[in-house]
């Protein structure tokens, strides 16, 4: 297996490129608000450079093995395209040079944060809801025993597996408590 050069990356983008293309329509959309006309069209080059970093980062390990994945690049696209009205093109930078890809990164980062915890959400209801149903519920009308038999053998582990899951979660809320308390003694404390 040959090992790709950066650039022949499939979601690489040269951050110099892609900063000055945000740097242009930053300044066409600084002047569009001064003189209150309409927002310049994200050129395509920007939006494609949009779609590679969010699909790059959710390649990431620690967002690859997510279902909804394909959800969390469209919605960091998405808050990239509202958020490129805001780039500042003053902003400082160890490099004295505008580094929208940074910029735009810590915005996708932040989208799939928020879509994993809309999924979460979700994953709980359905748990909840799976674990507060009656079993009559679950068992098909005019299913044979055995057909029966294994849905309540499905029920009865997917309902230890939400238990176990919550139990775990709890554990982690109350360390998380825990250990945000003791930093605010310490602070106290110096």
């Amino acid at each position: 297996m040959t090992k790709l050069k950066p650039k022949q990356k499939p979601h690489y983008v040269n951050n110099r490129d892609f900063s000055e293309a945000v740097y242009d329509y930053a300044i066409h959309a600084n002047a569009a608000r001064e003189n209150n006309t309409e927002m310049p069209i994200v050129t395509d080059y920007i939006a494609t450079c949009f779609i590679k970093i969010a699909e790059g980062l959710s390649h990431r390990p620690n967002f690859v093995r997510y279902t909804y994945r394909e959800e969390m690049v469209m919605d960091a696209v998405e808050n990239c395209l509202r958020a490129i009205g805001n780039y500042n093109i003053e902003a400082a930078t160890r490099t004295g040079k505008p580094n929208a890809f940074s910029y735009f990164t810590q915005i996708c980062y932040f989208a799939f944060i928020r879509r994993i915890t809309k999924e979460k959400k979700q994953q709980d209801i359905k748990f909840k809801f799976i674990e507060k149903m009656g079993i009559e519920d679950f068992v098909g009308m005019g299913m044979d025993d055995e057909g029966v038999e294994h849905t309540m053998q499905y029920i009865d582990t997917l309902r230890q597996r939400i238990s176990r899951v919550r139990i775990r979660d709890n554990k982690i809320k109350d360390f998380a408590k825990e250990e945000k308390e003791r930093e605010k003694l310490e602070l106290f404390m110096v």
